[in-house]
């Protein structure tokens, strides 16, 4: 018996791209039900499907040499919705199915295609995205706010018509073509028309645009926004969903996110901080970029979906109960309390939260990436809602600055960290003659042996006010007084003496310290680091240098003299954090050196979409094919670890296997 889809059912949408057979899979598709959105040309599919309504995908690879140039661009848009990729495949060529999925196909069909073999592959796809959803019970609202997306409308200036997207049309019941922008302003509830007459006209007559909310048409507690902008002469309206519960007490809400405002939590803060609370504070990390390549209109309608994606995560670990608002331009702030405060809770949803962000974002036929950094503060007694917001603010400063997954975390046994910046300033200076720069090393592995082959030597600032700050805090102050060449050189020497007195048991491991760009700027750089490797007694043969890759492009030729000596003296170099900056793979054939290592965020990426691996494997193919060994930076994960390896990665640290530890932990770990 054949489905009908209802006028709500975005699900019952298909796209289908096939470039021999489009009018064929069209016509058995609608033989289940289904409405096809069907293309033949790969060229501008994925605008297409963005534009459309359908969650699902499927690609016609029968009978294609290379499927990647017709999976691989749509993949990342069909993931981005929420929705599910079908590979539609020859019988004889099942064995690359493994490869399929890894660039992001989720369900396969092989030919001949038997209608009982479609429904069963749409009802499976279906479903996914019906778990993507939260569940069968709130899949119809999680559609619809995924969907989010692609409604839009344009309006033509000079015939003065409007003229809605189809999803926009199934949602408002009106039709796709060309109307009077009166026939939309009658699907508004009554009490919220005059407002969106005022500014429909205001946008007409003075060309300036606006967002304007109101209700759902029919009621309900669901609230539309729409965001204006201009395209070609035409004003394009993109539409998004505002959550259940967002036009309730919209004084104390953000007018461009529907989320609390900083003052409305920061009163709620302090009426609960009677009981354990965590406070998870997020920011969007070089948003100016995206509003600079897509403008303001487009930024502030991406802050709405970036805090819907928030809610949603918030309330999928949690449960009602915790709070989100938006406390200044691109930072968030969740609120949690009870047991949800507990401190692996807490990171377990920051994980969760970054994940969500990271993944792409449709804006009209464009997909936009995003990074998020989150810093984590537990209350203390005494605390009020002041000190604890000011205490995650450090705590996020902590995790812009420093690498790895993006998130610190400051626990209640800390003492206050309502830090005074000049005073930090100050206490640097003294901090290295009081012994509070400590070091940890953080272990490295080969990619295929759980043996410790080498460590790089990380700073702590144990600060007797503040408690621990990380490297990022550290380095920020250094950088800020002028103090970043003193406090290089006793980290170097600290790690390099430590390094000297290890154990037998420690005898093999290589030593990788830290230079910065300030650093190998002296003119008498490598004498004194020379001078300091053989006072300390460290072999030379075990020191690897490793240099920022943002201190080395500003001058190739000095960097490659400074290089060259360095290896002639015995010493390893390898270019850090590769990745972070704006990376030339063609400048690597000029640089004498030993390694190359990939940055955390760069070396995660080999998890995230097809041409997200696509750019990890090109930078891994380069270096191996100049002779370089690769070592990967802020590996969490089996799966990460596994694509690395599959590609070449010679050795990762990260803390799947080890943060970073003392010299005595670091003995009990190789010798266990």
């Amino acid at each position: 018996m054949k489905h009908r889809s209802g006028p709500d059912d975005s699900h019952q949408s298909l796209f289908i791209l096939s470039t021999g057979d489009r009018d064929g899979i069209a016509d058995l598709v609608r033989d289940q039900g289904w409405q096809a959105i069907a293309v033949r040309r790969r060229a501008g599919a994925v605008q297409r499907y963005l534009a459309g309504d359908a969650l699902i995908a499927l690609v016609d690879i029968r009978n294609v040499k290379d499927p990647l140039p017709l999976i691989g661009p749509l993949a990342p848009a069909v993931e981005a919705s929420g929705g599910g990729l079908i590979a539609l495949m020859d019988a004889n060529r099942l064995d690359q199915v493994p490869e399929l999925t890894a660039i992001g196909v989720t369900h396969v069909l092989s030919d001949p295609v038997t209608p009982d073999a479609l429904r069963a592959a749409l009802a499976c796809a279906q479903a996914m995205t019906d778990r993507l959803g939260g569940g069968v019970a709130q899949a119809r609202r999680a559609r619809r706010i995924r969907r989010g997306d692609s409604l839009f409308w344009h309006f033509d200036p000079r015939t003065r018509r409007v003229r809605l997207s189809e999803a926009l049309a199934r949602t408002l019941s009106l039709p796709t073509e060309a109307m009077n922008p009166a026939a939309l302003l009658r699907r508004v509830p009554r009490a919220d028309r005059a407002m969106v007459a005022m500014a429909l006209r205001g946008m007409i007559r003075t060309g300036r645009l606006a967002s304007f909310v109101h209700g759902a048409p029919g009621g309900g507690a669901d609230r539309m926004v729409h965001h204006p902008r201009i395209s070609d002469g035409v004003v394009v309206g993109d539409v998004e969903w505002l959550a259940e519960g967002h036009h309730r007490d919209m004084g104390a809400r953000d007018y461009l996110t529907g989320l609390r405002t900083r003052q409305d939590a920061m009163n709620w803060i302090e009426t609960h901080l009677v009981k354990d609370m965590t406070l998870l504070s997020l920011s969007i990390s070089q948003f100016d970029r995206m509003n600079a390549a897509y403008g303001q209109v487009a930024g502030d309608a991406l802050l709405g979906r970036i805090a819907r994606r928030v809610e949603r995560m918030v309330d999928e670990v949690t449960g009602p109960g915790p709070i989100v608002a938006r406390v200044a331009g691109t930072e968030y702030l969740v609120a949690l309390t009870g047991d949800h405060a507990a401190p692996e809770r807490a990171i377990f949803l920051a994980r969760r939260i970054l994940s969500a962000i990271s993944r792409p974002f449709n804006a009209g036929d464009h997909l936009i990436r995003l990074t998020a950094r989150c810093g984590i503060a537990q209350s203390r007694p005494g605390d009020d809602a002041l000190h604890l917001m000011r205490r995650a603010g450090m705590a996020l400063a902590d995790a812009k600055q420093a690498g790895g997954e993006g998130i610190r975390i400051l626990t209640a046994d800390h003492r206050s960290r309502q830090v005074d910046t000049d005073q930090l300033e100050t206490d640097l200076r003294l901090a290295l003659n009081r012994g509070e720069i400590g070091i940890v090393f953080q272990p490295q592995y080969p990619v295929d042996q759980q043996r410790i082959v080498g460590v790089e030597a990380l700073a702590r600032w144990n600060h007797p006010k503040y408690g621990p700050l990380g490297a990022g805090i550290l380095f920020a102050t250094a950088e800020r007084s002028d103090y970043m060449l003193p406090l290089s050189a006793h980290i170097q020497e600290q790690a390099l003496r430590q390094a000297a007195n290890w154990p037998a048991a420690l005898s093999s491991l290589r030593l990788s310290i830290n230079v910065t760009a300030a650093d190998i700027a002296q003119p008498d750089f490598m004498a004194n680091l020379l001078g300091m490797v053989d006072r300390c007694g460290f072999p030379r043969a075990r020191l690897t240098v490793e240099i920022t890759e943002s201190g080395l492009i500003e001058d190739i030729d000095a960097a490659t003299t400074l290089l060259a000596a360095m290896r002639a003296e015995g010493l390893a170099v390898a270019i850090d954090d590769f990745g972070t900056g704006y990376s030339s793979l063609a400048y690597l054939k000029s640089l004498p050196l030993d390694y190359l290592k990939i940055d955390s965020g760069l070396a995660q990426d080999i998890a995230g979409s097809a041409r997200d691996r696509i750019i990890v494997r090109g930078v891994i193919h380069m270096a191996k094919s100049l002779g370089l060994k690769v070592i990967a930076e802020g590996v969490e994960t089996e799966q990460q670890l596994d694509l690395l390896a599959n590609e070449g990665c010679d050795m990762y640290q990260g803390f799947l296997r080890s943060p970073g530890v003392s010299s005595t932990e670091l003995v009990a770990l190789v010798s266990g």
